[in-house]
């Protein structure tokens, strides 16, 4: 029973962080972004991942790994280095909010 009391503050906290987040801005702190992964998530060079609609605690961890050193990349580093929290959270969210389509092959 706490376990699951635990689990649901946790998720409960996440969720309040990501809500409170700014897309709009988020887009702001995107141009430094759209060079490899474009303004709209779509990769612009083939060792970049393509972000778009990507989940926002999900690309949030990533660039706060990049930031801690916990993942390595030159880039990255360079580009997360002086986000603020705020920031990562704006633009994860504003990653987030595109929406991707798929197409299957018929």
């Amino acid at each position: 029973m706490k376990y699951s009391v635990l689990v649901a503050g946790a998720l409960g906290l996440a969720t309040s962080g990501a809500l409170a987040a700014d897309p709009a801005e988020g887009r702001k702190v995107a141009a430094r972004c759209q060079a490899c992964h474009g303004i709209d998530g779509i990769a612009r060079l083939p060792i970049a991942p393509n972000i778009a609609g990507e989940s926002a605690i999900y690309l949030a961890t990533q660039l706060k790994a990049f930031q801690d050193g916990k993942r390595e990349n030159a880039m990255m580093s360079v580009v997360v280095k002086d986000l603020t929290a705020e920031q990562i959270a704006n633009v994860a969210a504003w990653y987030e909010s595109i929406e991707v389509t798929v197409k299957m092959p018929e």
